[in-house]
């Protein structure tokens, strides 16, 4: 049920997910969807666990045998691309927070940090700014394919080489540090 409803959110945004229209999708009367999830906002979390957990395993394959500026690179496609395949799951994770440190979301959240903070290994980064490094690389990354995903680039500039300009510039402040 969760992955039917991640699929119909990529496809109406997570705002217009509905419990009737999940329902209607998997051919279903509403009522029987409670016996999956608990409603809405219980189906909402599922879908921004799944999210994180596949985000998560997309970026982890990504990096594999790369280090410094290639991890990076390759970490940060990876994300952009899961957000542009996957908007409306992706959505679902923005501003909501794990009920406690054995909920799901907090598991499939960790992993994807852990990625990112191993990228950051590739740096000389103190120990005290490696939270400030990943609100940086969250902030660019985010930002960037949030942005593509709304279709908020309209100007005549290569999408795709503006994004490598945001890499070499993250690396660049990176090394910097």
């Amino acid at each position: 049920m969760v992955t039917a409803g991640a699929a119909l959110a990529d496809e109406v945004g997570i705002a217009n997910l509905t419990m009737g229209l999940l329902a209607e999708r998997v051919g279903v009367r509403a009522p029987s969807l409670y016996k999956h999830v608990g409603g809405q906002e219980d189906l909402n979390r599922r879908i921004a666990a799944l999210a994180l957990s596949e985000a998560a395993d997309a970026v982890g394959r990504a990096v594999q045998g790369y280090a410094g500026r290639d991890a990076l690179a390759a970490a940060a496609r990876a994300f952009r691309t899961f957000v542009l395949e996957h908007p409306g799951r992706y959505a679902a994770t923005i501003g909501r927070q794990p009920s406690g440190p054995d909920d799901p979301l907090a598991a499939a959240g960790q992993r994807l940090l852990s990625t990112f903070t191993a990228v950051l290994r590739g740096y000389e980064i103190a120990a005290s700014d490696v939270d400030h490094a990943l609100r940086m690389l969250r902030s660019l990354c985010h930002g960037f394919a949030t942005l593509q995903a709304a279709d908020g680039f309209r100007w005549s500039a290569d999408v795709d080489e503006s994004f490598e300009w945001l890499i070499t510039f993250a690396d660049r402040g990176l090394r910097a540090m």
